[in-house]
């Protein structure tokens, strides 16, 4: 069920794509927030993705594909058929999809303003800003949109490949 392992990689990529989403749009949110009293204002957040290993039960199947597809390429050697007659196009996946496996929190200094009155300034009259460039959060956020733009795409394709294989079994 090949078409199945696509749909999970499909999924896991869009749902990986709305939390960096979710992310990007709370960075945004909070561009213009001040630090009060002493502490540090919001800090920039960045999402780390990572390849999502397949599970045990997703490798065993792959692996008894694999012996499958090399014990049927080893019988056709031996009828003496050539390796071109052969279906070459196995090709075993290393991954299932993405995840998200940390927030990171921006290391750059926060933005300082000198307005002494401001009821948040302090003892300087510097207020302290977010590290949040709103311009890079909308670039990144066009990003993220187009990266789950293209899984949607993906899914469709997946969706009418599946619809395709159940109309030629009828």
């Amino acid at each position: 069920m090949a078409f199945l392992n696509s749909l999970n990689t499909v999924g896991s990529a869009l749902t990986a794509e709305q939390f960096r989403t979710s992310v990007i749009l709370q960075n945004i949110a909070n561009a213009n927030t001040v630090a009060k009293n002493g502490e540090d204002p919001y800090t920039r957040k960045h999402v780390v993705f990572q390849t999502r290993d397949l599970t045990f039960a997703e490798t065993l199947a792959q692996t008894t594909e694999q012996v499958e597809y090399e014990n049927q390429l080893d019988r056709v050697r031996r009828i003496g058929k050539d390796d071109d007659e052969a279906d070459t196009t196995y090709r075993v996946t290393n991954g299932g999809g993405v995840r998200v496996t940390n927030v990171v929190e921006n290391d750059h200094d926060y933005i300082p303003v000198y307005d002494p009155t401001h009821p948040e300034a302090d003892a300087d009259g510097y207020v302290y800003y977010p590290n949040v460039n709103t311009t890079e959060e909308i670039v990144d956020l066009m990003e993220a949109s187009r990266a789950y733009e293209a899984n949607v795409t993906a899914l469709s394709v997946v969706k009418a490949m599946a619809s395709k294989a159940l109309e030629i079994g009828r």
